[in-house]
């Protein structure tokens, strides 16, 4: 049997807006306020974009870090997979205007849609590339603008989501560890619990559509929670198994962050102390496909995990999609 090559992060970053939305900004938009935002989601403010600033701006902004970071010229990357659902355009990807932007121009540019998912799916499509031997080097970026996809009448969405982006290099080295586990699901009979039901091709956007907003987010959030907690928990499972490894030999667990009570109940489910978790979701709100990549560029950077250590990533969106990924750097 050939021997697997191995793809290890070699270096991460992450870029949001400078502009800050706290709870109590909320509270002179929509009826809520700091403590029920607070108690219910543990979301304390969001980063947002301003009007003039695309998610291109981020992406480009957190894959120039990462290259920094892995001492990585732009002429170097085979592959540019951008995990997005508010993208710049219509098409191209936004992965293209990226790739113009950080001088990549050897790269092969891709979006990957799968919402708060879409960062893990970049990552198994990178690592596939990568080991098939198609290249040496990718980049894997979450980015989302998804403050422009908000209802900012409807109180059970708006106070959610922020806008950001989070980006790493995955590269082929001879050292062992780097990408231990990926595993990647979707169900498409759960479309209807969380989505933009309307402003696609099927339904395209009329006044009607925008009068009732129907081209904004919706989530049946009683459902979400449940089926989130429960998929992500197996994703988990399912890679520690393809490394064999248990939950005792994790160092660190970067849950997508959703909310805190989502993040608790897969923390119990799966039995990872305190100690072990990352939450981060007070400062940004739920990032969508940013999340865990900014996650883990925090972590390394403030020391949280350091080399040989094992971390575990589960991020859960619309689709409904989810999955799970484990290195060892």
């Amino acid at each position: 049997m050939d021997k697997q090559i191995n793809v290890h992060i070699t270096g991460t970053g992450h870029a949001v807006p400078e502009n800050i939305l706290t709870n109590d900004d909320l509270s002179r938009i929509v009826d809520t306020n700091d403590e029920w935002i607070t108690t219910r989601t543990g979301i304390k403010q969001r980063h947002i974009a301003e009007p003039h600033q695309k998610n291109s701006d981020f992406a480009s902004a957190a894959c120039l870090q990462a290259m920094a970071d892995a001492n990585c010229a732009p002429e170097e990357i085979d592959f540019i997979f951008m995990g997005t659902v508010t993208g710049d355009l219509i098409f191209p990807s936004t992965a293209c205007r990226v790739q113009e932007n950080i001088g990549a121009v050897n790269a092969t540019a891709m979006d990957l849609s799968a919402a708060c998912a879409g960062w893990i799916f970049g990552i198994s499509v990178a690592t596939a590339c990568l080991r098939m031997g198609q290249g040496r080097k990718a980049l894997v970026v979450g980015s989302e603008v998804l403050s422009r996809m908000m209802n900012w009448e409807d109180r059970s969405t708006c106070v959610l989501f922020g806008d950001g982006a989070g980006a790493v290099v995955l590269e082929v080295k001879d050292e062992e560890g780097g990408v231990l586990g990926i595993a990647t699901h979707t169900d498409g009979r759960r479309i209807e619990m969380l989505n933009c039901p309307k402003g696609g091709t099927a339904d395209p956007v009329t006044p009607e559509i925008l009068a009732a907003k129907e081209n904004k987010i919706h989530m049946k959030g009683n459902d979400v929670f449940k089926y989130a907690v429960r998929s992500m928990a197996g994703a988990c499972r399912e890679v520690l198994d393809q490394a064999q490894l248990t939950l005792d030999d994790i160092d660190l667990f970067i849950p997508h962050q959703a909310n805190t009570r989502i993040i608790s109940a897969l923390a119990s489910r799966l039995n990872v102390s305190e100690d072990k978790l990352l939450v981060n979701i007070q400062e940004y709100g739920n990032t969508s496909a940013a999340s865990v990549p900014i996650g883990l560029n925090e972590a390394r950077r403030s020391g949280r995990i350091k080399p040989g250590d094992h971390v575990l990533v589960a991020a859960f969106g619309g689709g409904f999609a989810w999955g799970a990924a484990l290195f060892r750097f």
